[in-house]
């Protein structure tokens, strides 16, 4: 059983083959934190608790009998505020009284077999029958407010889900001021911090840095995750590397406002904390009603960063992404917006269909400008009809065209944005967002919707429906082009306006899974100006999320090596445009690493360049499933080197190996051997392109020579892609 209850030691054990995570009932109903690490055999560990205690300025239960316990050193399972733990909370809330002394204690516990959905938002599940569940419920006696704790095991992975419901089961309504999903308290600061950051057209750099004494965090509070900070953190021993070494990541399943915080105390010791931002949030709860927090994936790695993200990114293909697309071959798509900008009618679609089909391409993709009154991005959001000026007979004549060329057809939306100059806008000015009596900012021309009110998403979902359900549309781009300010809402009561962030990121969710759930054919790829909402609530409902804006594959490097720290290659939309930088073959090679598809006019190709588009079609098929369902290995990194960046792709029965590396700028040593990592030591392979046999344990001990390679010939941007078959 992955999950156990000592009763008399009274220790939780939630485990697999692969580590074990493990916290206790202590005297007084206090939930203790053990130990969350590699898979332990013991059971009895509650001295792990202990952590030093100074005599006068520790606060103490007098009811507990043990001298060495205090709130404010012993490591908890889910902190709570004013009531002797000084350190960072997980839970505040403010009762009738008017204060927020918060103390949550343990009542009782059951475990079952399954993974419960969360309601209204995106969870991982379990449709195999191997995860098992633990709800702990706790209740604090004063305000009558219980927190059940929901904690799963997924039998295959290192992962452990994590959220807290919390319900007012009191008589008077209380306000949660702090509503975490998860609290990590580990014994060491002997730690590196690893997250990702950025802004538009360069997300998802990867940092590291030792944890210091006091407070760090990452946050958004742009309504959206946004790119300048992304819900996922890792914590590293400095000796750790991207294949040895402990590693403790951490991901939270939500699209809007986030905090991690990890604060790191006197004794040296870390605590760890994920979920909502408590900025601008106030949770109102009448008695009776609940809450329920986002969930946080917590995945335990002895395998180094590298094993880190192998196990998230098999686990949300497998457990969070639902759409038949997780694991359904997707279409090779051409996307309109480089090729054409607003600058198209239903002909010059035509023309790049035809073009496409030509080169094998399966999917042309209509992006922004093909409704309302759209000539550029000054007007017309949120006027979802079809401009028949620029489509002549609507937009099932322009599908009929193209699917007749055997090519498959999708489009372009923005649902949560609307333009002033628009018939929506000028029908509701009040489905805007703003606060009462400021100045409206605008951003990109356009301002956001209220996707806390239901008749702006009823509004909103039956323009699309009225589109979708009339033609042969097979893919969505959803974008999402600004964040929020002025928030507030104009139908929430003077004390729910602290709910405004979280319900609109609710109503994001609700009219997504309306859409998804009545086109469940759809393939639907999310975009935020690029990379601004790459987060696992959206990859809930699309299985794959535009990783950037810039298209440049020597700048695209880093964008998706960041992103594939917790993130699946499935999942980084990633295409060949029409970028000067770096050759085709190159550009080809980057954009693999990730969904591949062409960002383009496929009318201005050269002969030649046709031909390694179409190799390069062919490639994609022949590698398909080697990329998107085999383990990823970053080898060399390209933040941590000026010159090259080196990854691989290893099938699951390690019977094949597809490598490549990308030259950013020649590196002034000629002398190049490089190991490759996963393969098995004892198998054969066969270079594909010239032959050569290694076996596993020479490629990754020996390595590869690739001195052989004059990158002075090819100039910077060169690529070599190198794949190994097993005899």
């Amino acid at each position: 059983m992955p999950i156990t209850f000592d009763k008399q030691l009274k220790v939780f054990k939630l485990e697999n083959q692969q580590f074990t995570y493990a916290f206790m009932v202590y005297q007084e109903n206090y939930l203790v934190h053990l130990y969350w690490g590699a898979k332990l055999p013991d059971t009895d560990l509650s001295y792990l608790m202990y952590r030093g205690r100074f005599a006068s300025l520790s606060p103490y239960n007098t009811k507990v009998e043990d001298p060495f316990f205090s709130p404010d050193i012993i490591p908890m399972e889910y902190p709570t505020n004013g009531a002797g733990d000084f350190r960072i909370s997980a839970l505040s809330v403010r009762n009738a009284g008017g204060d927020t002394v918060t103390d949550v204690r343990y009542v009782s516990h059951k475990i079952y077999d399954g993974k419960p959905a969360l309601p209204g938002l995106p969870a991982t599940f379990d449709r195999e029958g191997k995860a098992q569940t633990l709800e702990v419920e706790t209740l604090d006696t004063v305000t009558g407010v219980k927190a059940t704790l929901l904690y799963t095991v997924f039998e295959d992975y290192p992962v452990l889900a994590k959220s807290v419901r919390l319900e007012n089961a009191g008589s008077q309504p209380v306000v949660l001021e702090r509503a975490y999903s998860a609290c990590m308290d580990l014994p060491t600061m002997d730690l590196d911090m690893v997250h990702v950051y950025g802004k538009w057209n360069k997300e998802n750099t990867t940092v590291h840095h030792p944890l210091q004494h006091g407070i760090q965090a990452i946050q958004s509070k742009r309504g959206m995750t946004g790119p300048n900070h992304n819900p996922f953190l890792a914590l590293a021993k400095h000796t750790a590397t991207e294949e040895t070494g402990e590693v403790w990541g951490m991901n939270l399943i939500y699209s809007g406002n986030f905090s991690f915080e990890v604060e790191v105390d006197t004794q040296g010791c870390p605590r760890v904390l994920m979920g909502i931002n408590p900025t601008d949030f106030r949770w109102y709860l009448e008695p009776g009603e609940t809450f329920q927090t986002p969930e946080a994936v917590l995945v335990y790695s002895q395998n180094g960063l590298g094993g880190m993200s192998r196990a998230f990114h098999h686990f949300y293909l497998d457990h969070l992404c639902r759409s038949q697309w997780a694991k359904k071959k997707r279409p090779l798509l051409i996307n309109s917006w480089e090729a054409a900008f607003f600058d198209f009618d239903d002909d010059k679609l035509v023309e790049f269909a035809k073009e496409a089909k030509e080169l094998g391409i399966e999917m042309l993709v209509m992006d922004d400008g093909w409704f309302g009154d759209r000539h550029d991005d000054h007007r017309a959001l949120g006027d979802w009809y079809v401009n028949e000026e620029k489509l002549k007979g609507g937009m099932s004549h322009l599908i009929q065209r193209v699917n007749a060329l055997g090519v498959k057809f999708g489009v372009w939306y923005e649902p949560e944005m609307v333009n002033p100059d628009s018939d929506l806008y000028r029908a509701h000015p009040d489905w805007a967002i703003r606060a009462k009596g400021r100045e409206h900012s605008i951003s990109r021309y356009q301002c956001v919707l209220d996707m806390t009110r239901q008749d702006v998403r009823d509004n909103i979902f039956q323009q699309m429906y009225d589109v979708i359900s009339q033609n042969n549309i097979e893919y969505i781009k959803w974008d999402c082009n600004r964040h929020i300010t002025e928030a507030a809402s104009a139908i929430l009561p003077p004390e729910r306006q602290g709910e405004f962030f979280h319900r609109y990121v609710l109503g994001v969710y609700d009219l997504m899974d309306r859409i998804t759930t009545t086109f469940p054919h759809i393939l639907l790829e999310n975009c935020s100006s690029g990379g601004g909402r790459f987060d696992p609530g959206m990859l809930y409902y699309s299985p794959q999320i535009w990783a950037s804006d810039n298209t440049d594959p020597i700048e695209r490097l880093s964008i998706q090596f960041g992103a594939s720290l917790c993130y699946p290659i499935a999942s980084l939309g990633a295409h060949v445009s029409a970028s000067p930088r770096a050759s085709l073959q190159t550009k080809g090679a980057v954009a693999m690493c990730g969904t591949f598809g062409y960002e383009l006019d496929p009318r201005k190709l050269t002969e030649e360049e046709r031909e390694i588009v179409r190799q390069q079609v062919a490639d994609y098929h022949k590698y398909y499933d080697l990329i998107r369902y085999g383990d990823f290995y970053r080898i060399t990194s390209p933040t941590e080197d000026p010159f090259l960046c080196d990854w691989e792709f290893v099938s699951p029965d390690k019977k094949e190996a597809l490598f490549t590396r990308v030259v950013m700028r020649r590196p002034e040593n000629n002398y190049q051997p490089l190991c490759l990592p996963g393969l098995d030591p004892d198998t054969l392979y066969t270079d594909e392109a010239t032959g050569k046999v290694y076996s596993g344990a020479l490629l990754a001990h020996g390595g590869l020579d690739l001195s052989l390679y004059e990158f002075s010939d090819n100039g910077d941007g060169a690529c070599i892609v190198k794949h190994f078959v097993a005899k």
